[in-house]
């Protein structure tokens, strides 16, 4: 969420390689926005990797039964005030605020600027992932299953 919760970007973090997708909102975040903006962020991901989303509570996730239909996608929400049952876009989302601090207009930042940040962090090597970096991890469960 920006500056006083009116603009947003959506994150999406694949569990198994810590890919980053991020979506933006130009127009809003409500229900049909987020909607509209996840759809085309799944229809980018191979079936391995769009199995199940896990979101936290909110009504811009009103639309999660049309989302599951079109998108062929589970959707999952955690527990209110429960931060912890999605580990990875947490923390995500804590690594993004060195590029979009607090207060940071989101609605301003254009999809040039998300692609770059995207690329950035996905190129940054984990140790989590024995100090490859998602992209690389990405391209090999894409490859292995296709």
């Amino acid at each position: 969420m920006g500056a006083f919760n009116r603009s947003a970007i959506v994150t999406v973090v694949e569990r198994r390689s810590r890919l980053l997708l991020l979506g933006e909102l130009p127009d809003g975040h409500g229900a049909q926005e987020v909607y509209d903006c996840l759809r085309g962020l799944c229809a980018d991901l191979p079936e391995v990797a769009r199995q199940t989303l896990t979101w936290d509570q909110g009504r811009e996730m009103a639309e999660w039964v049309q989302l599951e239909v079109d998108a062929d996608i589970e959707v999952y929400f955690c527990d209110p005030h429960s931060p912890w049952q999605r580990p990875s876009n947490e923390h995500m989302n804590g690594l993004l605020r060195q590029y979009f601090p607090k207060g940071t207009d989101l609605g301003l930042v254009t999809r040039k600027q998300l692609n770059a940040v995207a690329v950035e962090m996905n190129g940054r090597p984990r140790k989590i992932l024995g100090w490859r970096t998602p992209a690389e991890v990405y391209a090999d469960i894409v490859a292995t299953t296709a």
